[in-house]
């Protein structure tokens, strides 16, 4: 097997209220399918679609609002975070669906992407029928804790540095951030977006399995102060869940099959959480792998077997 090259061959921009403009494309024909990009605020691109066999699949890639090229971009400060919330992006994901007049379609999700496509499904599982996970996150306490301090055990001068970059080092981390990338000052923005994506990048390239220096690191200016404004204000509300609600709620999905696919060295989202995950979800699989969380060769096989599984449902 291997990834295809594919195009768009349809794209829009969805109002979805609150002066939100969300855009999509899509492309191949065939059983429709939803990629749900990690971040928060890291844009759709082009993720998911190489995976799905245009002959087979009709896929959607969307940006989330605030980010990509959905408009206002949350990394202009004046674009209030008023209306980003989990709760909203399960709301974009519908008006999307009946937009494109879309009966059901299979969810593929990674890391943020994942906690979102939980969410939607446990909101709508009538409308799902099916799930890929690849490094599956749930936005809970605990692994929101491990990311952002827990992991400093690993990396204590990379973790100090970062600590350092907030207004208040002693004091709420990610609300520190929050105010620092919401600064009228270009330069205090940007140097706070640089301060977050280098701590992400030192736990990424931490990983003893494809672990990537510079991967949060390589967007524009803009693209970075998108990716941490959102990620601080996502991850300092706990993405608007109670605690492990996505796990406690897994039942809401029973009948709906699932492929979860992560590898044994995520250090930025442990395998942990993914097992739990399958170990209450009897329709799930959990495929475990050597990889990191940004992937390896391995994880791209096993996600394009997991597709494959789904070609003929």
């Amino acid at each position: 097997m291997r990834p295809f090259s594919v195009e768009p061959d349809a794209a829009g921009m969805l109002d979805a209220g609150d002066g939100q403009q969300i855009y999509w494309d899509a492309s191949g024909a065939g059983r429709p399918v939803l990629c749900v990009h990690g971040g928060p605020g890291g844009g759709g691109g082009s993720f998911g679609r190489s995976g799905f066999d245009p002959a087979k699949f009709r896929v959607v890639v969307f940006d989330q609002r605030g980010c990509g090229r959905s408009t206002p971009s949350v990394a202009d400060p004046a674009v209030s975070l008023e209306h980003q919330t989990t709760e909203r992006l399960i709301a974009d994901m519908e008006k999307l669906r009946v937009h494109l007049g879309v009966e059901n379609w299979l969810l593929y999700g990674g890391s943020w992407g994942a906690t979102l496509a939980l969410a939607y499904a446990q909101r709508h599982p009538d409308r799902v029928s099916g799930i890929i996970l690849v490094a599956a996150f749930t936005s809970s306490p605990d692994e929101i804790d491990w990311l952002y301090r827990g992991v400093r055990r690993l990396l204590p001068a990379q973790w100090e540095a970062f600590r350092a970059g907030g207004p208040d080092p002693d004091g709420d981390l990610l609300a520190g951030y929050s105010q620092l990338l919401a600064s009228p000052d270009r330069a205090v923005r940007l140097q706070a977006a640089r301060d977050w994506c280098s701590w992400e990048d030192a736990v990424i390239s931490h990983e003893w399995v494809g672990g990537r220096t510079g991967q949060f690191s390589a967007g524009t200016d803009e693209e970075l102060i998108t990716l941490a404004r959102l990620c601080a204000h996502y991850y300092r509300h706990h993405a608007w869940l109670e605690d492990d609600q996505l796990l406690r709620d897994i039942h809401l999905l029973h009948g709906i099959p699932a492929v979860l696919i992560h590898g044994r060295a995520d250090l930025s989202a442990p395998l942990r959480k993914a097992w739990q995950l399958a170990q209450a979800w009897p329709d799930a699989e959990l495929v475990v792998i050597d990889a990191g969380h940004t992937g390896s060769p391995s994880m791209g096989t096993a996600v394009l077997e997991a597709i494959a599984r789904f070609e003929d449902r």
